[in-house]
């Protein structure tokens, strides 16, 4: 099979709509002034080969993808302790929901809609530094320096006022063990890290690799972990559409309001496409057009 002549392919398929469908995210004046019409794909297989196209190589605000990799710390550093205050089942609400969050009594349902990475963020906060943490961990998976986006920062804490309350809320159920304002200030700036379709295609690969790093011999996961983090991407990665992106795609994958997914084939690869444009849910219409096309001309899915 010949990879980089499928993802040159789905690139000449989805150039015309580029544009026609979904809007940037808004709500987060840096991101709104991010144009629509851009798309970039790459592929990192579990033996090292490396395939992108289009727009690849375009740096973008990662956002919630950063949640997968906040994640994977926190459970390096806790292991199954890790849960005691986050659960792992399927929202069916706004990744940014309060009134779950009411009724399970500050206990967020997954690590990846808003409040779980809070939960995750304030464990990583009691553990070290917490942001530096993420970056050097990312930074090592990738093999580039990767920063911060110092504008979407600063646009994410002046108006995060949802993410202040889910925090608070959590913290009036003695559900935070640091201070609100230090827990928000590592969430808010891991959403803005920036980085692009190839380095987050490179990054995820030990979730590709039963949990060994993508280039070197070390574990990042134990082989268990890397398992329970990719059923977690199935069940919980794509917010309340997480059901539909597994009747449609089948793979594993985190998606960010920054228009990028990260999708992984347990034993064979991972990848990231990335489309400014979003759905209601939060999700890049592209992105998930583009997966789509690519297991459609491939054949790899987990089913």
């Amino acid at each position: 099979m010949n990879i980089q002549e499928v993802l040159d392919d789905i690139t000449a398929t989805l150039r015309p709509e580029l544009g026609q469908a979904g809007k940037v995210a808004d709500y987060i004046p840096a991101l709104a002034r991010v144009p629509a019409e851009q798309f970039g794909i790459a592929v990192r297989t579990a033996k090292g080969q490396e395939y992108a196209s289009g727009d690849c190589d375009v740096p973008f605000s990662i956002q919630s993808i950063s949640k997968l990799f906040s994640l994977t710390l926190a459970m390096r550093a806790m292991g199954d302790d890790l849960w005691k205050r986050i659960g792992r089942e399927p929202s069916g609400n706004p990744f940014n929901s309060l009134v779950q969050l009411e009724r399970e009594e500050g206990v967020p349902r997954n690590p990846f809609i808003n409040a779980g990475a809070l939960a995750v963020a304030d464990r990583l906060v009691t553990c070290g530094d917490g942001l530096d943490d993420i970056l050097a961990f990312l930074s090592s998976l990738s093999g580039d320096a990767i920063g911060i986006d110092e504008e979407v920062a600063e646009s994410e804490a002046a108006t995060g006022f949802r993410n202040a309350a889910l925090a608070n809320f959590m913290k009036s159920f003695d559900k935070l063990d640091n201070d609100v304002a230090a827990v928000l200030h590592v969430y808010f700036r891991q959403c803005a890290i920036v980085m692009n379709c190839r380095q987050l295609a490179r990054a995820a690969t030990y979730l590709a690799r039963d949990g060994v790093h993508p280039r070197q011999k070390t574990a990042v996961l134990s082989d268990r972990q890397a398992r329970r983090v990719n059923a977690l991407m199935l069940t919980c990665g794509t917010y309340d559409a997480a059901g539909e992106f597994a009747f449609r795609v089948g793979l594993p994958c985190k998606s960010g309001v920054g228009g990028g997914i990260v999708a992984v084939l347990p034993d064979k690869l991972s990848l990231c496409v990335w489309s400014p444009a979003l759905d209601e849910s939060g999700n890049s219409v592209l992105g998930m057009r583009a997966l789509e096309l690519f297991v459609a001309n491939t054949g790899m899915s987990v089913f």
